[in-house]
């Protein structure tokens, strides 16, 4: 037999009064803005990565013929999870809209 002992319970208001100090607001929401708009550096960043690897196939000046097709390959798909992200947000968005209160 599995004896536990030395375990308390949580309650629901102790969990919300550590949720209000770990999370706030303000704090919240600036830092998902910040976390969008390093997702979208990063995205910008590889689209011009992209850019030089298709320039350097276009001049032939490319030395690594594998390093460019995975550049490309990763400016499509960043641009493509960036493209999906948005529609769920607008489709969020519009939903909230449609929401009788």
């Amino acid at each position: 037999m599995n004896n536990v002992t030395g375990l308390t319970g949580t309650s629901t208001a102790d969990l919300l009064k550590q949720k209000s100090k770990i999370d706030t607001p303000s704090t919240g929401g600036e830092a998902f803005a910040n976390q969008l708009k390093s997702a979208l550096n990063e995205v910008n960043e590889l689209q011009e990565n992209k850019e030089v690897a298709v320039a350097d196939l276009a001049t032939g000046q490319v030395k690594d013929l594998h390093q460019a097709a995975i550049a490309i390959g990763k400016a499509e798909l960043s641009m493509k999870l960036m493209l999906e992200i948005r529609n769920k947000a607008l489709n969020a968005y519009k939903e909230i809209g449609r929401t009788q209160l």
